[in-house]
């Protein structure tokens, strides 16, 4: 069996870690994508070279998110290895163009992450999900929640519940993370609704307002367009995988829009503040751990974030690696 797995973002790049490893042990053959939809080297060789993650056979270097720029060249990629499978990870526009070439294509798609809905159609990532989900013939799900939604949309894909690779990942290299310095307010901000001019000056004033030492680290994209910071703020460059894990397990607090880190704080026990009206990881707000805000909230929701002492476990146990490998082969 060859399975041709398409990335071109930060978390992707983690998810496809334990993955890669669940199928090299099945005796599945990968062919690895990297669109380039992130090439700056903080936000993509960096995680090649510090996890360990086998060499993509395939950079397509394009520099761009557009998906329908990045259809022909994976099309053209899926005519030369004539895969049994096309694998995509999560929302973003490589996600979509993976899916969408293969579709093309006659190969049959499978999904990480399906069924995840934040329920905010103004967010591309949505629009992704949605799309993505109703193409795909095995649909990769995180936990109950995410098949349930699925089985009211319709799809007609097979749907497994398989727990969430992060947490494969987060187990993974944890015990590699450094050791560092408790008691900061972490932040993350880089979604395109975030980094237009006037939220990102209330998300930076609110961040300036908070009474605490605050680690930033920018995407690019952020810090092109961030106003100036107090000093108690500190932008730095964005860190790698471990670094990051090393931070969200020391700070107090996590401010965030990034999916993945909402997740990580949950698992890591650090109490998270989202800057989005919603979030397709709801249980984590349910269970007491993230809070939704906008940014004239920042200062009152980060002053009350407690991580619940009864907190429940949340997608999955760390195999899911393994039960993807299981679910192809099925």
């Amino acid at each position: 069996m060859k399975v041709l797995s398409v990335v071109g973002n930060r978390p992707q790049f983690i998810k496809s870690g334990p993955v890669s490893a669940a199928l090299r042990e099945a005796g599945i053959e990968e062919v690895g994508v990297h669109t380039g939809q992130h090439w700056d080297r903080e936000l993509s060789d960096v995680f090649y070279e510090e996890l360990g993650l086998p060499e993509p056979r395939h950079r397509l270097d394009l520099h761009t998110a557009d998906a329908e720029a990045m259809r022909p060249a994976i099309a053209a990629v899926l005519a030369e290895e004539r895969p049994d499978w096309t694998l995509v990870y999560g929302d973003t526009n490589s996600t979509l163009a993976g899916a969408e070439a293969a579709g093309d294509a006659g190969v049959a798609v499978a999904h990480v992450e399906a069924g995840l809905r934040s329920g905010d159609l103004s967010m591309p990532e949505e629009h992704n999900r949605i799309a993505v989900d109703a193409m795909a013939a095995l649909l990769l799900c995180p936990d109950e929640g995410s098949r349930k939604t699925l089985q009211r949309e319709g799809v007609s894909g097979r749907v497994e519940v398989v727990g969430d690779v992060m947490r494969d990942a987060l187990d993974l290299f944890l015990p590699h993370a450094p050791a560092i310095e408790n008691g900061f307010v972490l932040a993350t901000i880089h979604r395109e609704a975030n980094v237009q001019p006037d939220r990102l000056a209330r998300i930076a004033a609110a961040l300036d307002s908070l009474d605490a030492r605050v680690v930033f680290p920018a995407h690019p994209r952020t810090r092109s367009r961030l106003p100036a910071l107090g000093e108690h703020v500190e932008v730095v460059q964005p860190l790698g995988y471990l670094e990051l894990l090393a931070h969200t397990r020391a700070a107090s607090v996590v401010v965030t829009d990034s999916g993945g880190l909402q997740k990580e704080a949950y698992w890591l026990r650090t109490p998270c503040v989202t800057l989005r009206p919603s979030t397709e990881w709801i249980d984590t707000v349910r269970a007491g751990a993230n809070t939704l805000a906008e940014p004239e909230e920042l200062a009152n929701a980060v002053a009350a974030a407690r991580f619940p002492d009864e907190a429940p476990e949340l997608y999955g146990d760390g195999k899911a690696a393994e039960r993807i490998a299981a679910a192809l082969y099925a």
